[in-house]
């Protein structure tokens, strides 16, 4: 975020730790408020999309989405998964039509020029795409698969590995680590510039 702010002082930045705040998880009663149409909805049914509503909004603002996970038993953290629930949302983010022929989804955030960046850590190496320990990586396919859905195609992926050993092969991931962010910072605000001239 340092290295965004000197490149693009004026740009808004919303920083939403749900690791301290976790939204609510979804329950039966969300989904049916949710695949209630709008008009039909009761007053307990708005109530309990208010958070999802604020979230939805708040993601629909951005365009560019930065998340930062650890990896937890080869997965996200139960929060993020909660914050990605929310906002994977009927008649929001995603549509959803039984009549339509072929296929009754489509994504409502397609084309829209968002961006994600994922910035994850976990304990070992050999994650990455191609390596080792690729199947048993839920946290990129976890997070990559349910915004690619919505329409956020658009995604750059950067790790810290070892950071159960915290020896000189961790520190040598955050250098790595840091570097490619400052390059990719560097190409998107770049890519940003460009598209502003346009």
């Amino acid at each position: 975020m340092r290295r965004w702010r000197e490149l693009r002082p004026g740009d808004d930045v919303i920083v939403r730790d749900v690791g301290l705040h976790p939204p609510a998880p979804v329950t039966g009663g969300w989904i049916h408020a949710a695949f209630t149409p709008p008009a039909q909805r009761e007053p307990w049914m708005r109530e309990a999309l208010a958070e999802s509503d604020a979230l939805v909004e708040e993601l629909l603002a951005a365009d560019l989405v930065v998340v930062g996970v650890p990896m937890y038993n080869f997965g996200m953290p139960a929060q993020l998964k909660a914050w990605i629930d929310n906002v994977v949302r009927v008649g929001r983010t995603f549509g959803f039509d039984r009549t339509r022929e072929g296929e009754p989804y489509w994504p409502m955030l397609a084309d829209q020029g968002r961006q994600l960046v994922l910035l994850s850590s976990r304990g070992d190496y050999g994650y990455g795409r191609g390596e080792r320990l690729e199947a048993i990586n839920h946290v990129e396919p976890g997070v990559l698969t349910p915004l690619r859905y919505i329409g956020i195609d658009d995604a750059h992926s950067v790790a810290v590995e070892y950071d159960e050993f915290g020896d000189e092969r961790l520190r040598a991931s955050i250098e790595r680590a840091e570097r490619d962010i400052d390059a990719l910072v560097q190409r998107l605000t770049a890519e940003r510039v460009l598209r502003e001239a346009a």
